[in-house]
């Protein structure tokens, strides 16, 4: 992209911010292009009420899809999730400690940690609860660098019997529990088997710049196919311990409750947040000299993945092209032309296939759920194409 096209879209990005993007559904109204002679050709699915606002200290940040046109996430458009505020923290007085049932128990610095191997990834997520109600916005794909997990646990030395590890943030809040107010950190944790995967990560870096405030500085806990709660930020301490943690983020907050068969008995069943589900969903369609894209994400907990595919109307399914920059754990941008689309109203969906076969689920297919978590059901989009 070149300077000029850029400007203009971070033009298009504030005057989204400041409330325009109610003009979206306006009829007539085509949104500034994002490249030289392209448009946005506007969903009519997207309410009056929709806004998209800059990052605001403290509060839930989403991207606007449509606008996504880079393999890359910038850090002020990925997505920000916080429940605790934002704690500030200064790089020179940080400490880690993991603690618990190792062989050494182990303090470092932001110093200590940088000096040992780094290890450099692309990985992208999701909210837990990203979703059709906000157009699948709380997303991201950045490049992480940091050290490996699994060598400071190794370094810190396991010992047997023990069977998950917590990850404490420095973001705290005063809770009621039972009639008694409370500190509480926030905290998530992992069995054994999934702290020591070799993709996880402590990451100080995004997309090569010291890792921003709002994004956990100085250092995060990243988790390659799991939701975004599992990849704690503003990490202090990492512990060991021989019993499952029961912190409110795992065992009452992003619990997903569903109705399961359990060995032949429908039964209400909840189950923490963890690795990401099979998902994707339509972002974009663009329009240049008269020819149409249709572009969209594919996001999953990192198996390998076979296809995309797009269907319009009642047509056949087509397979969507696949972004070569894709990665195992990045998000997989996709993209299908469509030719000569007739003038009227239309409804486009994809669906995700992985490997396994598994196919993305619609959304008449997805369990029955009392919460919002876990929201990977196909996604129709409706559109109008002017004559």
């Amino acid at each position: 992209m070149n300077p000029e096209d850029n400007g203009r879209r971070k033009v298009l990005k504030g005057a989204l911010g400041t409330g325009l993007l109610a003009a979206v559904s306006s009829p007539g109204f085509i949104l500034p292009a994002l490249a030289q002679g392209e448009r946005l050709v506007p969903f009519t699915d997207v309410p009056d009420t929709f806004q998209v606002r800059g990052i605001r200290p403290n509060s839930t940040h989403y991207q606007d899809t449509r606008l996504i046109d880079s393999f890359i996430s910038d850090n002020d458009d990925f997505y920000l999730v916080q429940h605790y505020g934002q704690p500030e923290i200064d790089n020179s007085s940080w400490r880690l400690r993991i603690t618990g049932m190792v062989d050494n128990e182990i303090e470092l610095s932001l110093a200590d940690l940088q000096a040992r191997q780094g290890m450099e990834q692309i990985v992208g997520f999701e909210c837990g609860g990203n979703g059709q109600r906000l157009f699948h916005g709380l997303i991201g794909n950045a490049s992480w660098g940091g050290t490996s997990l699994q060598a400071l646990l190794n370094e810190a030395g396991i010992q047997d019997g023990a069977k998950e590890i917590v990850f404490f943030g420095a973001d705290q809040s005063t809770e009621e529990i039972r009639g008694r107010e409370v500190e509480k950190a926030f905290a998530r944790s992992l069995s054994i088997p999934d702290a020591m995967r070799p993709e996880n990560m402590l990451a100080w870096t995004m997309n090569g710049e010291p890792l921003p405030h709002y994004h956990g500085k100085p250092v995060r806990l990243l988790v390659p196919g799991w939701y975004g709660v599992a990849n704690v930020k503003w990490l202090t301490q990492i512990h060991v311990q021989d019993t499952r943690y029961m912190g409110r983020f795992m065992g009452r907050d992003y619990v997903t409750l569903k109705k399961t068969n359990v060995g032949g008995v429908e039964r209400w069943v909840e189950n923490s947040v963890t690795t990401m589900n099979l998902k994707s969903a339509i972002i974009r369609v663009t329009e240049m000299g008269g020819n149409y894209r249709i572009t969209g994400f594919a996001l999953n907990d990192g198996s390998p993945l076979d296809r995309v595919e797009i269907k319009i109307d009642d047509g056949p399914w087509q397979r969507a092209e696949m972004d070569p920059n894709n990665t195992q754990y990045s998000w997989k941008l996709f993209h299908l032309n469509w030719d000569n689309p007739t003038a009227g109203s239309h409804t486009i969906v994809s669906r995700a296939i992985d490997a396994a076969g598994n196919v993305q689920p619609t959304a008449d297919e997805l369990p029955e759920k009392v919460s919002y978590w876990e929201d990977f059901g196909q996604f129709p989009r409706t559109l109008t194409i002017e004559a």
